[in-house]
């Protein structure tokens, strides 16, 4: 009922009388709710202007710091047939330690005796080698063999060419000789048939003068076949020096080319020799291939092939190992519009599966059950799942992780940014405001 009467009842009436007054005005437990009501008004005010500290949340999973300490599979580089199990899952294994032994299953490589084979021929090829070094010795030593014959031999041939040279001279002035004494016997010839003509001589002596010249002109053609044959024999000799340097330039081409062709064969067999050395080294590489072995220590997770007589193709996974030393870290992802607030050495709070925990975001400090972690690699690109990648390491500073905590765990990341007033943040929240931008101590420093 509105209060806006002029003719007030409660000023003309006492109600102290009337019990339901009493419950109504006079009651204690109202005076109390009144009192709590502002007292819980004051708190909040109060705590309205406590610091908050903004978070960015992620879930994700606990692998290992290196990638070599993270769980792998071991496979086969050559297809085969799985011929005996040394281990067993669960079982430790050391770094080298067979796990177990293949067979081959290809053709060209069944002969238990092929490392042997391969050997002998590359032994027989390495003596073909040392054959063709000998054989181009042997040509090497015909060339200088014909080399020296031909030097005798144009030697000889220069030396008969003199001697035609020289009998053509003789010839010559021997002809010359003839022609003199042709001549004396020809005008003693006519000088006597004068006389004769005149009576002062004989018909005998012109007879005898007759004979003379004749004789004298038969010697006269003698001698000039003679320096004719000289000459030819000069002409024969050059011949001769020709024909022998066109023979032995022959012979000798002839050796050169055989010694060439000894030579690439040389090198055909040499060439030969290494790809049966190649061939041999990998199929004693291939039969070490046969025992699969441990690369590393740790732990048989999983056998992927089981069974005996079963084949597989080369790459394929045959067995799971967990190393037995690794770091643990955590990988988890943040949004894209996330990704400026994390910087490489931010405090990370991690919560993991298996280990109660009570959080509050806001108060990291007053968290239980959490645990602290370090960023230490970003992703620079964006995974599939629209999010980029963060590893997170343990904090050195502080408690250590579970001991027990196993890779592939889940994990609650809250990666802790500038602290704020809490009426701050419910603002920024109710706005739908991202958290502050700001940058680390150690950017700061660079930048300045």
């Amino acid at each position: 009922m509105l209060n806006i009467s002029h003719n007030k009842l409660n000023e003309k009436v006492s109600l102290d009388r009337y019990s339901s007054f009493n419950k109504a005005f006079n009651n204690k437990e109202h005076k109390m709710f009144d009192r709590f009501i502002g007292a819980f008004v004051v708190v909040g005010i109060i705590i309205l202007f406590l610091p908050w500290t903004q978070n960015v949340t992620g879930k994700g999973y606990v692998t290992t710091l290196t990638p070599d300490q993270r769980p792998q599979t071991i496979q086969s580089p050559i297809p085969g047939r799985i011929e005996k199990w040394y281990v067993k899952e669960g079982d430790f294994v050391k770094k080298g330690d067979t796990i177990l032994f293949i067979s081959e299953i290809k053709n060209e490589y069944q002969d238990p005796q092929l490392v042997e084979r391969t050997n002998m021929q590359r032994s027989a090829k390495s003596k073909s080698v040392i054959s063709y070094q000998e054989k181009i010795k042997a040509l090497e030593n015909q060339v200088l063999a014909l080399n020296n014959e031909r030097g005798l031999k144009l030697s000889q041939a220069k030396n008969k060419l003199e001697q035609s040279n020289l009998k053509v001279k003789s010839d010559s002035i021997d002809l010359e000789a003839v022609k003199t004494n042709l001549k004396i016997s020809k005008r003693q010839f006519d000088r006597t048939t004068t006389l004769q003509n005149e009576g002062l001589k004989a018909v005998i002596d012109v007879e005898e003068k007759r004979l003379k010249l004749q004789e004298m002109q038969a010697k006269f053609i003698s001698q000039e076949n003679k320096l004719l044959a000289s000459r030819n024999q000069v002409l024969n000799s050059t011949l001769e020096i020709n024909r022998i340097s066109a023979e032995y330039a022959d012979k000798i081409s002839k050796s050169r080319s055989d010694r060439f062709t000894a030579e690439s064969s040389q090198f055909d067999a040499e060439a030969q020799v290494s790809k049966l050395e190649n061939q041999a080294t990998n199929y004693e590489m291939r039969n070490e291939m046969y025992y699969i072995k441990a690369p590393q220590n740790g732990f048989i997770n999983k056998a992927i092939r089981a069974g005996i007589g079963e084949t597989f193709k080369e790459g394929e996974e045959l067995v799971g190992i967990m190393p037995s030393n690794y770091d643990l870290a955590v990988e988890t992802y943040v949004e894209p519009i996330d990704l400026p607030l994390i910087h490489l050495g931010e405090n990370v709070r991690l919560q993991f599966d298996g280990w109660p925990a009570i959080f509050f975001s806001g108060w990291p400090n007053a968290s239980f059950g959490t645990f602290a972690g370090k960023v230490v690699a970003i992703e620079t690109f964006i995974s599939k799942n629209g999010k980029f990648r963060i590893l997170i390491a343990p904090d050195q500073d502080e408690n250590g992780w579970p001991e027990n905590v196993r890779v592939g765990s889940g994990a609650y990341t809250i990666a802790l940014l500038e602290d704020v007033p809490i009426w701050y943040e419910l603002w920024r929240r109710i706005n739908g405001f991202p958290p502050n931008y700001y940058t680390t101590k150690e950017n700061k420093i660079v930048k300045n």
